[in-house]
């Protein structure tokens, strides 16, 4: 009895350990495998600012996996350096031909203008400039107020302010061709480099020369194309009518739907019909009405 229980324990530890060695070799096999698969690709070492020759300093190999790096990407960092970026890399981020201005442009504003595209400045103040908050990346309208035709002089419209141009993109504030890590505080700057294509340099110049300019900022999301008829006296003196401006919705009401609140409607005091009243004897010439307590009694006069 006691030999088949030792041979029991015997074989039960057999087959444990030989599961182990099993499970041991198998994730062996799978470290292997996944080391195998493992790839150098080239990455930021520290953060590169938009238009910059990118140095070899700045860069560094990280081992990644071959199934998950990304189209475009660089094994080598001879073929990295001296290119220059057309948008900000952050720190251990994979650098990417997307990522990388041609072969042989140099660094600077020539380098982050798309193809088709041209850059022109224009002198702002900080009333033009709305109030030094235009940044790079920002999108703008552009206001021109300018003389009107003889012909329309006479009719006496007077000057004239129109959107001349629409979601223009700012690529540099001054010479800066990133925005300020704290975009809350504004920037005093003379000039502002806009994105345009070459029709729209020739209305922004002819809207410089003819009329003073201004810049209106818009939100990052309103795609919308706005056709106005323009203002001048007339117009001005005519007025405006009311247009409600929408609210600021909190962290709280940002999740929940946007409605609009009603007050409740209060429920109007109707007046409830009493029961008809037992209608009233008309007394006599002779009688008066004598009240004791919640009694009432005719009483006749002799």
């Amino acid at each position: 009895m006691r030999n088949k229980r030792l041979i029991f324990a015997l074989a039960g530890a057999v087959l444990c350990g030989l599961l182990g060695v099993m499970l041991v070799t198998r994730y062996l096999a799978t470290v292997q495998a996944y080391t195998k698969d493992l790839g150098n690709v080239v990455v930021a070492k520290r953060e590169i600012p938009l238009g910059e020759k990118i140095t070899a300093e700045q860069l560094t190999l990280a081992a990644m996996p071959n199934g998950s790096t990304p189209e475009g990407v660089f094994r080598k960092l001879d073929e990295v350096v001296g290119r220059v970026s057309v948008t900000p890399i952050g720190v251990r981020e994979p650098i990417t031909t997307l990522k990388l201005a041609p072969v042989g442009l140099g660094a600077g504003l020539s380098a982050v203008i798309p193809e088709g595209y041209r850059a022109m400045t224009v002198k702002v103040d900080d009333i033009v400039g709305v109030s030094g908050f235009i940044m790079p990346g920002s999108f703008v309208d552009v206001v021109a107020i300018i003389n009107p035709l003889p012909q329309q002089e006479a009719v006496g419209k007077g000057p004239v302010s129109k959107i001349v141009l629409q979601n223009i993109k700012v690529l540099a504030s001054g010479p800066k061709l990133d925005s300020p890590e704290n975009q809350r505080e504004p920037t005093s700057v003379k000039a502002v480099t806009l994105q345009v294509t070459p029709e729209q340099a020739e209305k922004l110049v002819l809207a410089a020369n003819e009329g003073k300019l201004q810049l209106v900022m818009r939100n990052y999301s309103d795609q919308n194309d706005t056709r106005t008829s323009g203002a001048n006296k007339n117009t001005l003196l005519g007025g405006d009518t009311f247009v409600p401006q929408p609210p600021a919705p909190s962290a709280q009401e940002q999740a929940k739907p946007v409605g609009r609140r009603t007050s409740p409607i209060k429920q109007a005091n109707v007046v409830k019909p009493s029961a008809e009243a037992p209608p009233v004897k008309p007394l006599s010439k002779n009688s008066v009405e004598l009240i004791e307590g919640a009694k009432r009694r005719d009483v006749e006069l002799p």
